[in-house]
């Protein structure tokens, strides 16, 4: 028998063994979810990036800007369906009853998951008054780079891009990621009414230390056509193996300060702006919707486990999963009106209060009463007549599908 740690040993088997069944599921929600949630991200941002001519590592810079928002949309749900998958299993398999049976309420075994929920309450306040509105606004940031014609998000490959009003510059294929670029051509003009047009076999860019605002396009095995402008005078043709072509970069506006959007104030700022005298009533509401719209989300988390707890347990001698389902739908549901009461609370129309802590107040009373059923009621069932009104369902489905199979699929083997 393998040994425990110094101080597993100190916790009760069974908060051991709830452990067990709470963290495995919740791990595997809260990485699903977050994948499906940036795998949707990092198809429009594919598109986005393509049609803006980036590179393609840029991406991958604002899918992690955005981990910190999708992971305090994650936490929550992955916290309430591992539970709520923990819970089932114990009732599914007549654990449940035994535990009961023996003087073990769900107050007690509450225990352990009521320590997840405390642990992940601090890291998503942690995320939503600090980490996200730094990474929002970082995303903002690369994205404002990205339209503004940053070098190697202005060139596009196919297409003669302008470059300091003096320079159109084409490139036929781009590697590794902008590193190697082939089929050069590019066509320089000067204050005297010289034009050079040169074309390559292949180059690449190179930063200058001497000056930020100019890089160097270092072209290899290509040729350069001068011509002076004149009418009598014939160009001169060039040959080279390598050469320098010096290019301005063009001048990007400094990017915005941090605070365009209430999203991007931490919590200190939000308190600062949300109850001061010297700003506008406009922007006060803002930043108490947006204090009142975290923290409600924040507090929700505390009721999570007495909701997964409610919807666990199928009705006896069943191992119906509707309660899996009606807990999905809820919790969106209960984060899409708390988006609307943020929204209209900004805008002046409710007070913050009353458009965020309303809907919380009835949301508990709801998870409150149905745990009340489950916990205290014998035999009682929170969505027992969702429960009931599914089998009939089910039922009537599972008839009409037979009925519709032909009759030969239906006849007896011999």
């Amino acid at each position: 028998m393998p040994k425990r740690g110094p101080l597993l040993k100190f916790i009760p088997a069974i908060d051991r063994y709830i452990l067990r069944l709470v963290l495995l599921p919740m791990a595997a929600v809260f990485a699903i979810a977050a994948t499906l949630l940036l795998l949707d991200k990092m198809r429009r941002l594919f598109d986005f990036v393509a049609v803006e001519g980036g590179p393609v590592g840029i991406v991958f810079k604002m899918l992690g800007a955005l981990i910190p928002e999708y992971a305090s949309l994650a936490i929550p749900l992955g916290l309430l369906l591992g539970i709520l998958l923990a819970f089932r299993k114990l009732a599914t398999t007549s654990e449940l009853d035994v535990l009961r049976a023996v003087g073990l309420g769900y107050g007690r075994l509450l225990r352990v998951p009521y320590l997840i929920t405390v642990v992940l309450m601090a890291v998503n306040v942690a995320l939503v008054f600090y980490v996200q509105p730094i990474s929002r606004y970082y995303y903002e940031q690369l994205e404002y780079d990205l339209r503004s014609g940053a070098l190697g998000a202005s060139i596009k490959v196919g297409e003669f891009t302008t470059l300091a009003d003096r320079m159109a510059l084409r490139i036929e294929q781009s590697e590794d990621e902008g590193r190697r670029l082939k089929g050069i051509f590019a066509r320089v003009s000067d204050e005297k009414g010289q034009v050079l047009s040169i074309s390559a076999r292949e180059g690449n860019f190179l930063a200058t230390s001497d000056s930020p605002d100019t890089i160097i396009l270092r072209l290899t095995d290509g040729t350069i056509v001068q011509d002076s402008g004149g009418d009598k005078q014939t160009p001169r043709v060039l040959s080279f193996t390598r050469h320098d072509l010096p290019i301005d970069l063009p001048r990007v506006e400094e990017f915005r300060a941090r605070g365009d959007a209430e999203r991007e104030y931490i919590l200190p700022e939000l308190l600062s702006i949300g109850w001061s005298s010297n700003e506008s009533e406009q922007k006060r509401d803002a930043s108490q919707a947006s204090f009142n719209f975290r923290l409600v989300e924040v507090v929700m988390m505390l009721l999570l486990p007495l909701l997964a707890v409610a919807l666990a347990i199928p009705p006896k001698r069943s191992t119906s999963s509707l309660g899996v389902f009606v807990s999905i739908v809820m919790v969106v549901a209960y984060h899409k009106v708390n988006q609307y009461g943020e929204d209209i609370a900004a805008l002046g129309r409710l007070d913050p209060i009353l458009a965020l802590w309303g809907p919380f107040v009835l949301f508990a009373a709801l998870i409150l009463w149905m745990y009340y059923r489950v916990a205290f009621v014998p035999g009682g069932q929170a969505i027992g007549a969702l429960e009931s009104w599914f089998a009939k369902l089910t039922k009537r489905l599972r008839k009409l599908v037979v009925r519709k199979r032909p009759a030969h699929e239906l006849a007896a083997p011999e």
